[in-house]
């Protein structure tokens, strides 16, 4: 696929757009104040993938917090502020590597002009992000609701702040909890601006429907080249979207990093209890570091067309009665009871992640 080609920024370290990979974030959701807590959710991050992370500043005691935070975080700091221009200004002196701010809701030009400002001395770049749900007043009569059209002309109108200021190191985001909805904001703000756009479905739910609203939306619009970085939006433990935005990159082929898991939809041949099987591979496979260069894993019910059918899995077991086949490459390696099928594929597996430990990188 084509990608859009769109104007490259950096957050700390992290290239973002310019043809550059596809840059995974998330957003921690502890209490900013408890630096503790925060630091640790941000090293799971870390660990699990992801490369670049959002924190909530609602308060001055949140945006001193960011000192020790921006010290100390093995990932760049994104600042997500509302309306406040000192808490801007704060958190830009606090080490942050972004801000996610939209300069028409801060008030006066004067202040808009002092954010740039602090800004403007470390490049660093300000994510406008449009959300559907609070689409301005005159937007939302003028257009009769949430449009497309509306999120579109807001973000402009953010942009045309900043860009009056001289100031383009700009990424944008036009989120919506109703799939078409966002699909067509994006694809409109693609054709009219150059800036990075990160993707996202926002308000997606639960793990179980955000999934899908995620997958559909994130993963329609990259397949059609548009989206430099990408969140996908969960109620829950932010822990649990990077192995599923890397799931989203891998299947449209622009990430090879970490776990594919691969596994037959049963049949009258299974002979082995291959949902549970298959589930705990995948809870393990969650818990060991995410490999840079990929690693698909298949769990088969058949051991007459398993192997062959999942050849070209690096590693793999197929089922039967009883027994079972740990392969390599559609090459059999042993032939197992059942019971030792698990600990052998996991052992198969950790030894090559020891061997080959390049994990996925941050940054």
């Amino acid at each position: 696929m084509q990608r859009r080609l769109s104007k490259e920024i950096k957050i700390g370290s992290v290239p973002i757009g310019g043809g550059n990979p596809i840059v995974i974030q998330s957003m921690t959701n502890t209490d900013t104040c408890d630096v503790e807590a925060t630091l640790k959710q941000i090293a799971d991050l870390a660990k699990a993938g992801c490369q670049v992370v959002r924190v909530a500043v609602l308060n001055a005691e949140a945006a001193t917090a960011l000192k020790k935070i921006c010290t100390h975080s093995p990932l760049p700091i994104i600042a997500d502020i509302h309306f406040d221009y000192r808490l801007a200004i704060q958190a830009v002196e606090n080490g942050v590597a972004g801000l996610r701010i939209n300069p028409g809701n801060i008030g006066a030009k004067w202040k808009v002009q002092e954010v740039v400002k602090a800004v403007r001395e470390k490049n660093i770049p300000i994510r406008i992000g449009v959300n559907a749900g609070s689409l301005e007043k005159d937007l939302l009569e003028k257009y009769h609701g949430p449009t497309a059209e509306g999120m579109v002309e807001s973000a402009l109108r953010h942009i045309r702040i900043l860009e009056d200021e001289g100031y383009t190191e700009i990424k944008v985001s036009l989120k919506a909890s109703r799939v078409p909805l966002m699909l067509e904001a994006y694809r409109q703000i693609a054709r009219l601006v150059d800036y990075p756009l990160h993707l996202g479905v926002t308000e997606a739910g639960t793990v179980k429907s955000g999934v899908v609203k995620s997958a559909i939306g994130i993963g329609t619009l990259l397949a059609e080249g548009i989206g430099d970085t990408i969140r996908v939006s969960l109620t829950g433990d932010p822990l649990e979207e990077i192995p599923l935005a890397y799931s989203i990159l891998r299947v449209l082929g622009l990430r090879k990093g970490g776990f594919e898991l691969i596994s037959c939809p049963t049949c009258g041949r299974t002979q082995l209890d291959l949902v549970k099987l298959a589930e705990e591979v995948e809870q393990r496979l969650e818990k060991l570091p995410a490999p840079a260069n990929g690693i698909t894993v298949a769990v088969m019910g058949c051991v007459v067309n398993g192997p062959g059918e999942a050849k070209e899995a690096d590693f793999g077991i197929a089922g039967g009665k009883g027994k079972g086949l740990l392969f390599r490459k559609g090459e059999v390696v042993a032939s197992l009871p059942e019971k030792e099928l698990l600990p052998a594929l996991m052992t198969m597996i950790e030894t090559y992640l020891q061997n080959n430990s390049q994990q996925i990188p941050t940054s």
